[in-house]
């Protein structure tokens, strides 16, 4: 950890002002000096609250990496239309240490430093009434493993900052052992978790985009279900599965979520009408903005970017509605001829496909010269997709428009967790009524057939994975899913594929392409440790291959 990343906030407290928009929330905090110095902080009430909501400046954004980019596109899940884009850095072997994108090092620690500077003075500052103190500091307990958990899933091995340091103090330290990080994340998930509101729904409208019991439950849960994964579990040991389904079952077991819906199913990201529904368990406080569909919708609307093209891999794991089988088998009922048709109801709310309606009665025309497939416009389409998931569809709303949308980043949803469940369950006790039972849940919900019965441990392992590719696509999952399960020379190291769809009066021809190669190498499972930290500590080893 460098001494830039511990230093930040020694002696001055500078409190950081964020407009919220048109609605207050609670990072909508007052203050407008310069400056204030510590001793003042904790004895004023105001500003020691203030502090804490500081510190949930931390929590990700995730809409726009770089130029409208999404971690999707560092996937097999989609191309971006940007073919400069900085995305492209995962994908074609140029990432490194003096190269990096979203590496977060010194971003997390600077707020875990926030965390604890609150954890150390809270329990003696002048928060009135004392008795809001312990739910403030399950707050800070969630964010601090949050935070380590930001940097866990990217690096693997960290230094635990569970303390604020000194500027004087040795600051060269080494890391600690991956299973003391986890352990780590986990106890500060408990401690959150034992002193706050039990959900979302449990907190006053202005208080969405806090913390909750459920929302450190869950944090728990992925972090056990990513300790037990191949990439960290390379004995295969089944405690750990157990110890992940544990986790959340736990979350389950509180009955404080719930699945949206079929009819409502795309809403879930829709923050005009389903504002922090029963399905979302923690999401970033609501941003007026719609960067989001000036960046990834289809080119033909309002100027739109379309950033984001889903693969023809992606779509392809979208199973038949009918069957509910693969569409790789051969009696799925698959009609390469008319390929969208009968699929998953899913593949309709989460991609827009040649023919699909997007803000009625308008229709998306992706076929080769259609108004969303112009060759000489550079941000077309490279696949023959645009991602649906996350856009609002109102028929009268601009995409470039004003008018923004209040709309969070979903860091945790319900879906997630029963299929964390169900994972973690095949692998400690194979496909029990209970896995089939929590994935069945999610297809349900999808309008898809429950999974036949009969499945051995290996078919069922595939089913899930598929199940969490489907239904939690562009949410940042397959990115960290595919390398936590070993799989990254299998789905990253190969060409990505598209549609070329050629249309001859009414007549529809379907080609399948390569857009663009891929490479992933061993060493690509962890992010490197940015350059500039290791010319700092040098006792921070450098992950290996880098």
């Amino acid at each position: 950890m460098s001494t830039i990343s511990i230093k930040w906030l020694a002696g001055i407290f500078c409190i950081v002002v964020l407009l919220a928009g048109c609605k207050k929330d609670f990072l909508s905090f007052d203050y407008t000096d310069g400056g204030v110095k510590e001793e003042d902080v904790w004895t004023s009430d105001r500003l020691a609250r203030g502090f804490l909501n500081n510190a949930y400046l931390g929590i990700l954004r995730r809409y726009d990496l770089t130029d409208g980019a999404l971690l999707a596109s560092a996937s097999d899940e989609a191309v971006n239309s940007n073919q400069g884009s900085t995305i492209n850095i995962f994908n074609n072997g140029t990432w490194g240490p003096l190269r990096t994108l979203d590496d977060q090092y010194t971003n997390m620690y600077n707020y875990i430093r926030r965390t604890n500077l609150f954890l150390e003075k809270s329990p003696t500052s002048k928060i009135v009434p004392v008795t809001a103190i312990p739910s403030l500091r399950g707050e800070a307990f969630f964010l601090r493993a949050y935070y380590h958990f930001e940097l866990f899933k990217r690096y693997g091995a960290i230094i635990i900052a569970n303390r604020s340091f000194a500027p004087n103090e040795e600051l060269d330290l080494p890391k600690n052992t991956f299973d003391e990080v986890v352990n780590q994340i986990a106890a500060d998930c408990d401690s959150a978790a034992a002193n706050l509101l039990p959900s979302i729904s449990d907190q006053s409208v202005t208080d969405k985009g806090r913390a909750a019991q459920t929302a450190a439950l869950a944090l728990k849960a992925r972090t056990l279900l990513y300790a037990a994964s191949p990439l960290n579990n390379t004995t295969g040991d089944l405690i750990k599965w157990q110890q992940a389904a544990d986790a959340a079952k736990a979350v389950i077991n509180l009955n404080k979520h719930s699945l949206l819906a079929t009819a409502k199913h795309a809403n879930i990201w829709n923050y005009t009408t389903d504002a922090y529904n029963a399905e979302v368990i923690f999401a970033s406080v609501a941003d007026n903005v719609n960067t989001i569909e000036s960046a990834n919708a289809p080119i033909s609307y309002d100027g739109a970017r379309g950033r984001t093209n889903p693969t023809q891999e992606l779509v392809d794991a979208f199973e038949m509605r009918t069957t509910g089988k693969p569409i790789t088998d051969a009696t799925s009922g698959y009609n390469k001829n008319d390929p969208y048709a009968n699929r998953d109801p899913r593949l309709g709310l989460f991609i827009m496909v040649n023919g699909s309606v997007f803000k009625s009665p308008r229709i998306v025309e992706t076929f080769i010269g259609g108004k969303d497939n112009v060759v000489s416009n550079v941000n077309t389409t490279k696949t023959g997709y645009y991602m649906r998931k996350f856009l609002y569809d109102a028929a009268n709303w601009a995409v470039n428009s004003t008018s923004n949308v209040r709309r969070p980043w979903v860091h945790m949803r319900y879906a997630e967790v029963l299929l964390n469940y169900a994972e973690a369950l095949n692998e400690a006790e194979g496909p029990v009524a209970d896995v089939y039972a929590n994935i069945n849940l999610v297809r349900t919900r999808a309008g898809m057939p429950a999974l036949p019965a009969g499945l051995s441990k290996d078919q069922m392992r595939l089913r899930i994975q598929n199940e969490r590719r489907v239904e939690l696509c562009f949410e940042e999952h397959r990115f960290f899913d595919v390398r936590r399960w070993k799989k990254g020379e299998e789905f990253f190291n190969k060409p990505v594929s598209g549609m070329r769809i050629t249309k001859n009066g009414t007549t529809l021809t379907y080609e399948v392409f390569t857009v663009e190669n891929r490479v992933f190498a061993d060493k690509n499972y962890r992010f490197p440790f940015p350059q500039s930290e290791l010319n700092r500590a040098t006792k921070l080893v450098q992950n290996p291959g880098w």
